[in-house]
């Protein structure tokens, strides 16, 4: 790492296609291939890859933050790339193909999903296809007024990866997913709120700053609260209510015993603003 101003860290990632800073304890990826709208490539999708797993344990950050340079957020795979063998690449069995797919799903949105850290995505335009799964696996979503989503996939002669029936079936519902996924139709910005494919819609020049308060409060907040909080959330979509009430009660109780909960009480009584520590 090195230091590019006093309040920012240049996290080098490997590649210009991929920028990642640390800044008040968020990390903003900004995705950075704007004349290809932010389509995913080989040299992009492994370097994030390792920035949302390095990010996630790094200790000095609070919150993740990922981006689109320019104008879209990510115009998901590379249709041109389609069809056929990688260049110079050997062609795979079937076995071989869908065991390479099961890896890179589960090493990005994955490890996107599973990351214990708040995680936001802001779309300062179209998220289409895989990229729309990689804002669907952040825990937030915030959107430029003239933002688009679509599915994609149906008009390619694909069926989906990367967790997109998953994720869009829980945020949405089974009705709306489907409807999404059988039509692929340009969702604007505002329906998307309105189906709660997004918590937030604001202007487009307002994007950056809007998305980065967010993250600072997050990144700033009692961080194994946050954590906890994410487990029971996870837990909801997947135990039954008993289960569900166990975990809470046994989380409770260590948060209960954090120096965050010790300094969030102290301030209530001195009427200040808590100070949370990093962990």
């Amino acid at each position: 790492m090195t230091t590019a101003t006093p309040a920012e860290t240049v996290i080098d990632t490997g590649t210009e296609e991929l920028l990642c800073v640390l800044r008040d304890r968020v990390a903003v990826i900004t995705l950075n291939r704007p004349q290809a709208r932010n389509a995913l490539s080989d040299r992009l999708t492994p370097a994030l890859r390792r920035m949302i797993r390095l990010c996630g344990e790094n200790p000095d950050v609070g919150a993740l933050l990922i981006t689109g340079a320019g104008p879209a957020f990510c115009a998901g795979g590379d249709v041109k790339g389609m069809g056929g063998p990688e260049r110079g690449a050997p062609e795979l069995s079937f076995d071989d193909k869908v065991a390479r797919l099961q890896e890179r799903q589960r090493t990005l949105t994955g490890a996107l999903v599973n990351v214990r850290k708040p995680t936001i995505a802001a779309l300062p335009g179209p998220a289409a296809g895989a990229g729309l799964a990689l804002a669907l696996a952040c825990d937030l979503r915030i959107a430029a007024a003239s933002a688009f989503v679509t599915t994609a996939y149906v008009k390619i002669g694909l069926s989906g990866d990367y967790g997109m029936a998953w994720l869009l079936t829980r945020i949405a519902g089974t009705a709306r997913a489907r409807e999404l996924m059988f039509f692929a139709d340009k969702i604007d910005a505002r329906r998307c709120e309105s189906l709660g494919l997004v918590n937030r819609v604001v202007a487009d020049d307002a994007l950056r700053d809007e998305a980065f308060a967010m993250a600072r409060i997050l990144a700033h907040g009692p961080a194994t609260a946050l954590r906890f909080i994410k487990d029971n959330l996870d837990e909801a979509l997947m135990s039954d209510f008993t289960t569900a009430l166990d975990h809470e009660a046994e989380r409770m109780v260590r948060a209960g015993a954090t120096a965050d909960h010790r300094e969030a009480v102290k301030a209530f009584v001195d009427k200040r603003k808590p100070v949370f520590g990093a962990g």
